[in-house]
């Protein structure tokens, strides 16, 4: 677990197609999340809510045991509960903690216009730094797991920031914290991962899960948060979780392709003008 001040990389919105690219990380972090032990307390809900001081909001029930039908710009951490039919007829609760991936390849840092609003940490942590934040809301199209929320008051976005003030110093997330069957764990993404996939092959081969896995997209280079299910081949299950979670590809036509072009064209702008004017003189007023 790191300690000390957290380190940000030279990481902007401009800085290539890939944030992060060949960056060396010396601790990367990653939050357990293990779906099948989960209870549905709704205790780390609260821990989010305390620990990072968010106004209070009313509650809205909808058929369902959740708090509330989706995150908001003041409430980052929710337990979706599903309820599904098994083959052989019986009823399960599939039950998942809901916020930000802290993507390795995150669309909400390639989207931002505004440098400094969206940095990747060292130890993969993405964080929202609301001063430096424009409004454009451009990080809400780009996530693909509907993350970001924008407050029509402060015209700012906000999501999870796993605790980057807590693990800064050393501490771990106040979810983890606060969770009281062990579902929830944190530490460096190899032991994560390696707890993940034995939890995973003790489904399959003693409780009867035949298609447990870990949900670790590769289609975003993995995520600093992973997912232990009881069926990594239906992830839609769990509250909508992609199973193929893409950056939109028009954002990347955007920034790699349209932006560079129109830039280039605005520079060609100038010249073009004073070329007219030397040769053509200003432009007289019409009687």
């Amino acid at each position: 677990m790191p300690s000390g001040t957290l380190q940000i990389k030279a990481i902007s919105a401009h800085s290539g197609s890939i944030p992060g690219a060949g960056v060396q990380r010396e601790e990367e972090v990653c939050k357990y999340i293990d779906v099948t032990t989960c209870i549905g307390c709704k205790a780390c809900e609260v821990a989010c809510v305390e620990w990072n001081n968010m106004p209070f909001q009313e509650t809205k029930f909808e058929n369902t045991y959740q708090t509330m039908p989706a995150t908001s710009w003041n409430y980052w951490n929710l337990i979706k509960f599903n309820e599904h039919q098994r083959d052989d007829g019986t009823l399960m609760w599939l039950m998942r903690k809901d916020q930000c991936m802290h993507c390795e390849d995150p669309g909400c840092l390639r989207a931002c216009p505004a440098d400094g609003a969206i940095v990747q940490y060292t130890n993969g942590i993405v964080d929202f730094q609301q001063e430096n934040c424009i409004g454009c809301q451009y990080c809400v199209s780009g996530c693909p797991f509907d993350i970001p929320k924008f407050n029509s008051q402060t015209k700012k976005v906000y999501k999870c920031t796993l605790c980057s003030d807590r693990v800064g110093q050393g501490l771990e997330p106040a979810c983890i914290k606060a969770c009281p069957t062990g579902c929830l764990k944190f530490g460096t993404k190899t032991d994560m991962r390696a707890i993940a996939d034995a939890r995973a092959r003790q489904l399959r081969e003693q409780s009867g899960f035949a298609s447990a896995g870990v949900y670790d997209p590769p289609s975003v280079n993995g995520t600093h948060v992973i997912y232990v299910l009881h069926d990594i081949t239906k992830p839609e299950l769990y509250g909508g979780l992609p199973a193929n979670p893409r950056i939109p590809p028009t954002l990347t036509l955007w920034k790699g392709v349209a932006k560079p072009i129109a830039l280039f064209l605005a520079m060609l702008a100038a010249p073009v003008a004073f070329f007219h004017y030397v040769m053509e003189g200003p432009k007289e007023p019409q009687p």
